[in-house]
């Protein structure tokens, strides 16, 4: 068994090699997550300057108070650019209905973009979505805004980024220049996700997914991560002291010259 499953709640974050913000409940992760999202926005519309971000749906606690502090605060997102991180398949590999609660793109649509002052929401091109019929959209268009100023997301039950499991047949390397592509879920990740989702409905999660790359996540200037889950107590402590391995995707952020990990109370909590 590894040592750094042992690491106290009160001894988590030292000598760890992903930076670890230990916060209190999970409100408080979301909080964090909501600022750094429109603290840059802000800073960037002072100077001028596009903000583009890499954005998940999950975790999706942020999304309700980033909506409230843009409208309260009239922050425009005109010069914002959101590249969602994935979305869910059909078997034959266009997209799930958007009408599906599945749906990242109808979650985004719902909880989001309709839900900010028309005034002050970017226009629909701006949201971008990973193409199954042409997985290099994503770089192309990373690489004509000029990069990603922060990739936001969580971590998966096997340390998946976006849809990126792991590949424990490529090195870290290999894994970490892995590009947009369109994938087979993992059991793990279907379980984990039907039991959050459709309560445990395992056979009525789509098995397939087109997911951003590693390349892309790796490639943002900042990544900020949050995880609050009972069983994020092992996985922020594999990915923060374990081996960078492909076997662990999250563990390649160790690497990351500007990462970081929010956490709650209950994910700082020592897993046995």
């Amino acid at each position: 068994m590894n040592s750094y499953y042992q690491i106290s709640a009160q001894d988590l974050g030292k000598d760890a090699k992903i930076p670890l913000l230990k916060l209190g409940d999970s409100g408080e992760v979301f909080y964090e997550i909501a600022l750094e999202m429109v603290n840059t926005i802000k800073e960037h519309n002072a100077e001028g300057k596009r903000t583009v971000f890499i954005c998940p749906v999950g975790p999706v606690g942020q999304y309700p108070i980033f909506v409230r502090l843009v409208n309260r605060d009239r922050v425009s997102l005109k010069n914002c650019w959101f590249i969602n991180m994935d979305e869910y398949l059909n078997d034959d590999e266009t997209y799930i209905d958007f009408e599906s609660p599945l749906s990242f793109h109808g979650f985004m649509n719902r909880t989001v973009y309709s839900q900010i002052d028309p005034e002050l929401v970017m226009p629909e091109e701006q949201r971008i979505f990973p193409d199954p019929k042409d997985p290099g959209h994503v770089a192309r268009v990373i690489e004509q805004l000029g990069g990603v100023d922060v990739a936001f997301g969580g971590i998966g039950i096997n340390g998946h980024l976006a849809f990126n499991e792991a590949q424990d047949e490529l090195t870290a390397e290999e894994f970490a220049n892995l590009q947009t592509r369109v994938l087979n879920i993992s059991r793990e990740t279907l379980t984990s996700n039907s039991i959050g989702d459709l309560n445990g409905a395992i056979d009525a999660m789509p098995k397939k997914c087109v997911t951003i790359g590693m390349a892309q996540i790796l490639g943002a200037k900042k990544v900020r991560l949050g995880v609050f889950r009972d069983w994020h107590r092992s996985v922020v402590r594999q990915a923060a002291y374990g081996e960078v391995t492909a076997h662990f995707p999250a563990s390649l952020l160790q690497n990351h010259a500007d990462a970081m990990i929010y956490l709650n109370a209950n994910a700082a909590k020592q897993p046995f």
